[in-house]
């Protein structure tokens, strides 16, 4: 059985009609950037909880969340309608081997996401591991239009903070934007136009890649890397690109 301690919401913010960002006090075990809580509340005589990526790095408190609330989900529609004050169940220790603890040694990584699977990748971000352990560092977010690219604030904070070791690659599937990569991940990695805007190549000898967001994204990307020579990383057997799968 879970073991779940109480928490409080501290802040919401709403960055269009289905997306939001949620902050919580909850007094939980240390975390590693990466890593996965679970967040629940009790509806009816059932608690209903699901698992969401930690937003913040393990040094900051409040924690947050960021979450799509899907009208007919059990769980999303309930908690985009809290506000500060209200309480929740969290999960008292994080959990998930997305991290980058043991990921081989690579001069480039490339941090490949969709929709609100963003938010894992800011935690990781937001600690010194990314920038002692590589030289440049590549995030790319595919959302379908220009509403859903969020975080402005925190991304320009890391130009700042790193200059030209960071860069950050929008992509719009349903939307065209003067000087935003049209179309969808998977087919531009296949004409050459992500890795020509990123302005690096992605090379077995060079690259690291983290894959997380929608199942056939990185399915069709895991296809991409195998076609180079790229083979998924595993603990006993250290490869070239790492995946999470959100549903």
């Amino acid at each position: 059985m879970k073991d779940w301690v109480k928490g409080r919401v501290v802040a919401k913010r709403q960055w269009n009609h289905r997306l939001f960002s949620m902050q919580f006090d909850a007094p939980v075990a240390d975390f590693k950037a990466g890593q996965f809580t679970q967040v629940a509340l009790d509806i009816g005589e059932e608690r209903v909880g699901r698992p969401y990526s930690l937003v913040n790095a393990p040094q900051e408190r409040p924690l947050e969340i960021y979450f799509n609330a899907i009208p007919e989900g059990p769980l999303t529609p309930r908690l985009s309608d809290l506000s500060p004050g209200d309480e929740v169940w969290i999960a008292s220790t994080a959990s998930g081997v997305f991290t980058l603890d043991a990921m081989p040694a690579a001069r480039d990584l490339w941090l490949i996401a969709t929709g609100t699977a963003l938010g894992v990748y800011l935690s990781i971000l937001r600690t010194a591991d990314p920038w002692e352990r590589f030289e440049r560092v590549l995030l790319v977010h595919g959302v379908r239009s220009s509403d859903e690219l969020t975080y402005g604030d925190t991304l320009g904070a890391l130009r700042d903070a790193h200059g030209e070791r960071f860069s950050f690659v929008p992509v719009l599937s349903r939307e065209r934007r003067e000087g935003i990569l049209h179309g969808r991940i998977p087919p531009l990695l296949v004409s050459g136009d992500l890795e020509a805007r990123a302005g690096i190549a992605i090379e077995a000898e060079q690259s690291h890649l983290m894959l997380c967001g929608q199942a056939e994204m990185i399915k069709e990307v895991r296809t991409f890397l195998e076609a180079r020579n790229m083979r998924r990383h595993r603990r006993n057997e250290p490869g070239h690109y790492t995946t999470e799968q959100y549903h």
